[in-house]
């Protein structure tokens, strides 16, 4: 049997949220804005949980917590949108971050896209997802979504992303 790492003073291992947060400002996530729509109103929040889950056929998944005010709309619906942000797009990323303010509102700038999705402009990549899945996990959901359209970008000028890492939002070091 190995040895057990040496833990300090400091470290706890009781598992809870706590530990769970201090684990994971540690590590560096992609930053990216989930947006849906129902009765003609948008709604999105941003998201760091955003994984590639299958290339065929193409899934993607990301959590949502029951409580967000995005959630309702969510919760229903048939398609979203997943937006990759860029480094440049903090403040963007901090909107969408907010609660109780119109993210959607001036200065963002968005459209409808297919099957009604918003899509936000100037972002690095988006796609248009069917959800094929909520799987319940304790206050969140993971949504399961099948991309049914998107855009890449321009390949020759992608850009750098937006990455969140100990509580803040920051850029790739060269």
């Amino acid at each position: 049997m190995p040895a057990s790492p040496e833990l300090g003073t400091t470290h706890t291992l009781v598992a809870g949220p706590e530990l769970l947060r201090s684990v994971f400002r540690r590590h560096a996530a992609g930053v990216a804005v989930i947006t849906a729509e129902r009765g003609g109103r948008p709604a999105g929040f941003t998201a760091t949980s955003l994984t590639s889950v299958a290339a065929e056929p193409p899934i993607v998944s990301f959590g949502i917590g029951t409580g967000s005010s995005s959630w309702p709309v969510l919760a229903e619906a048939v398609h979203v949108g997943v937006h990759i942000l860029a480094e440049e797009q903090r403040e963007l990323a901090a909107t969408f971050a907010r609660s109780g303010t119109d993210r959607f509102a001036p200065p963002t700038r968005w459209t409808t896209g297919p099957e009604g999705v918003p899509l936000l402009e100037g972002v690095l990549g988006w796609l248009v997802c069917r959800v094929v899945a909520r799987v319940p996990a304790g206050d969140h959901r993971v949504v399961l979504a099948e991309a049914v359209a998107g855009d890449a970008g321009d390949t020759a000028e992608a850009g750098r992303p937006l990455l969140y890492h100990q509580g803040r939002f920051n850029a790739l070091r060269d």
